[in-house]
């Protein structure tokens, strides 16, 4: 069971900015072709820099027992999307959260008004 915790964790954290993002209808809820848009070419843009570090041997897959072991390509393994995911979804749920209520009046445009 402890190879799952990693994976389980970013599931939870991921589930939590969801119902962040739909509490205060911020991304996904506000305007989500969007929100989908942007995350993903945020995504593929992490991922894409991790395969030409791996391949340029600047790092490699490190072992831990709270991971699954499941790789999506060689030395990339399937938590480092999730984490991506998680990384890319959190940058962006606070950005709109610092714009809406910490600093609303610095002119920029808020979709969900």
């Amino acid at each position: 069971m402890t190879q799952w915790v990693y994976l389980l964790t970013l599931l939870a954290a991921l589930a939590c900015l969801a119902l962040v993002d739909r509490r205060w209808r911020l991304l996904l809820w506000a305007d989500s072709r969007r929100a989908v848009v942007v995350l993903a070419l945020g995504v593929a843009l992490f991922l894409v820099w991790d395969v030409a570090a791996l391949r340029s041997g600047l790092y490699r897959r490190g072992d831990s027992r709270w991971m699954s072991g499941l790789e999506v390509a060689p030395d990339l393994p399937v938590e480092e999307l999730f984490f991506v995911l998680f990384l890319c979804y959190l940058t962006m749920v606070l950005h709109r959260l610092v714009s809406r209520f910490v600093a609303p009046d610095r002119g920029s445009e808020d979709l969900s008004r």
